[in-house]
């Protein structure tokens, strides 16, 4: 079958939540990582297309994985990258981690747990990170709190979009444990407006993310690259605003998500702290070990 565009969104990396690859990215380190996010973004349209046979959806990923290794030049997405990964000598790891969360969505479409969830995100959500901190030549050490922030982003994604996941691909990441605990079924996510109990269950969910997030709060000053802390930094920021957002705001009735203006102010305000709080820690080490130990 075609792997052309006639099975693609149309979704860049503009429209992400999070910033990917921006403009604080030195540029010999943006285009491996947009060449990354093409492939995921065009093995995610792939799982994610609404009238695409099982078959089909398993046909795209294989043709995206075969031409990553080099077996077949069939998936011009996938081309970029096997490039970048030539080019930078890194192996092809982590984009072969997501595909296996992207197959896994052709054919599972309900979660049990936040434990099962997370092992979702072990595939679908951490690889990212673990990219682009090997890109940059960054030591495993902050793969921790790299996993814990991108596990936190894709559940914020998960939450973001539980109604239209359910009403157009009969998928479900909120785990059904957390839907009985709050004596709600899989179809209130159908409904125009949350229920009460719902938004209770919703909320518990915040709540588990929000202590990634303080697993991942550190990463920005983990890094050595200064502009990889910076981009960081600003990702952190927008996770907790936005966790913020689904605390008051209904995803199945009310917009959970920054609209450009915003974002760019909080953005802005992160980078600007954190390049304040790394230029701190190199004139005043002093003052930078209190604050550690605070």
């Amino acid at each position: 079958m075609s792997t052309g565009v006639e099975f693609k969104s149309g979704k860049t990396e503009h429209d992400e939540n999070f910033p990917v690859a921006s403009l604080l990215i030195a540029p010999r380190f943006r285009a491996p990582i947009l060449a990354f996010y093409r492939f995921a973004r065009a093995a995610d349209d792939a799982a994610d297309h609404p009238t695409l046979s099982e078959h089909d959806k398993f046909t795209l990923l294989d043709a995206l994985e075969q031409t990553l290794l080099g077996k077949s030049d069939a998936a011009p997405d996938a081309l970029p990258l096997r490039r970048a990964l030539a080019e930078t000598g890194l192996a092809a790891r982590h984009p072969l981690e997501l595909l296996v969360a992207f197959r896994q969505d052709v054919t599972k479409h309900r979660y049990g747990d936040w434990d099962e969830l997370m092992q979702y995100c072990r595939y679908s959500a951490t690889p990212v990170g673990r990219f682009v901190l090997d890109v940059h030549g960054e030591s495993q050490d902050t793969w921790s709190s790299s996993d814990a922030l991108c596990s936190a982003l894709q559940v914020i994604n998960h939450l973001q979009d539980c109604a239209r996941d359910y009403r157009v691909l009969d998928r479900v990441y909120v785990p059904l444990d957390a839907l009985d605990a709050h004596s709600v079924r899989v179809q209130a996510l159908a409904a125009s407006v949350a229920s009460p109990e719902l938004r209770a269950c919703l909320t518990s969910l915040v709540d588990c993310t929000a202590q990634l997030m303080r697993e991942a709060k550190d990463l920005p000053e983990r890094v050595r690259n200064v502009r990889l802390g910076l981009e960081t930094a600003v990702i952190v920021r927008l996770a907790n605003v936005l966790l913020s957002l689904l605390r008051t705001r209904d995803p199945l009735s009310e917009r959970v998500h920054l609209s450009p203006a915003p974002a760019c102010f909080v953005a802005a305000r992160a980078a600007g702290e954190a390049l304040s709080r790394r230029l701190m820690r190199q004139l005043s080490p002093d003052v930078a070990a209190r604050d550690d130990a605070q």
